[in-house]
C-alpha cells in the first residue's frame, strides 16, 4: 500500500513538473537564440542589407558561440518535455516530422556557428591584414547554413508543431495559426528582410508561455 502512494506521488510529481520544465526550457532557449542571432548580425554575418561590408566583429561573434551550445541544450529539452506532454495523443506523422527539422535544425545552425567560429580564429591568427577571400568565404557559408537551411527547418518544425497542436488541443488555436504565419516568414525570410528570423525564438516563446500559464493554472485548481 505504502508503496502504492509513494509510485503515485511520483507519477503526480513528474506530471506537475514536466510542463514547467518544458516551459522554462523554452524560455531560455528563445532568449539565447535570439541573443545569438541579433550578435551575430551585428557582428557582420551575413552582412546587413543597405550597409557596406563591415569587418568581422570577433567579440560578437565569439560570445554567440559560447550562447550556442547552451541554446541546444535547452532546445533538445524542450522537444522532449513537450513530446511528453503530447503523451498517448501523439500523431507518429507529425511526431516524425516535429523530431526530424528539430535535430536538423539544431545540425545546420550549429555548423554555421562552427563555421563562424574557425573563420574568426583563423582571422585572428593571421598576422596584417585579414585574408578577404576567406573572410568572404565563411561569411557567406555561415549566413546560406543559416538563413537557407536552418531557418528553413526551423519553419518546418514550427508547421509540425502547430499541427500537434491543433490535432491535440495542447495549446489554443491562435497561438497554432500564428505558428503557420511564423513558419511562412522564415521561408521567405532570407529573400527580404534581415530580422525575421527572430520570429521563431518568439514563437517557441509565446508557445512556452502559454505552457508555464497552463501548469500554474492546473495548479491553482
Amino acid at each position: 500500500m505504502q508503496n502504492e502512494k509513494e509510485s503515485l506521488s511520483l507519477s503526480l510529481g513528474q506530471e506537475i513538473k514536466t510542463p514547467r520544465a518544458a516551459a522554462a526550457a523554452g524560455i531560455v532557449f528563445s532568449l539565447l537564440l535570439a541573443a545569438t542571432m541579433i550578435l551575430l548580425r551585428l557582428s557582420g554575418l551575413p552582412a546587413m542589407r543597405g550597409l557596406p561590408e563591415q569587418t568581422w566583429n570577433a567579440p560578437d561573434v565569439s560570445l554567440a558561440l559560447h550562447l550556442v551550445p547552451f541554446a541546444g541544450i535547452s532546445f533538445i529539452w524542450f522537444m522532449g518535455v513537450l513530446r511528453d506532454r503530447l503523451g498517448k495523443a501523439e500523431d507518429r506523422f507529425f511526431a516524425t516530422v516535429f523530431w526530424s527539422s528539430g535535430i536538423l535544425f539544431l545540425a545546420t545552425f550549429f555548423v554555421s556557428a562552427a563555421v563562424a567560429g574557425a573563420t574568426t580564429g583563423i582571422l585572428l591568427s593571421s598576422p596584417g591584414q585579414p585574408d578577404t577571400a576567406l573572410y568572404r568565404m565563411g561569411r557567406e557559408i555561415s549566413a546560406h547554413l543559416l538563413n537557407i537551411f536552418s531557418l528553413k527547418m526551423a519553419a518546418v518544425f514550427i508547421i509540425s508543431t502547430a499541427s500537434l497542436g491543433l490535432r491535440t488541443k495542447i495549446m489554443p488555436r491562435g497561438i497554432a495559426l500564428t505558428g503557420y504565419l511564423f513558419a511562412l516568414l522564415l521561408l521567405i525570410s532570407s529573400s527580404f528582410a534581415d530580422w525575421l528570423p527572430l520570429a521563431f525564438p518568439c514563437w517557441i516563446f509565446i508557445v512556452s508561455a502559454y505552457i508555464l500559464a497552463d501548469n500554474f493554472k492546473s495548479l491553482e485548481k
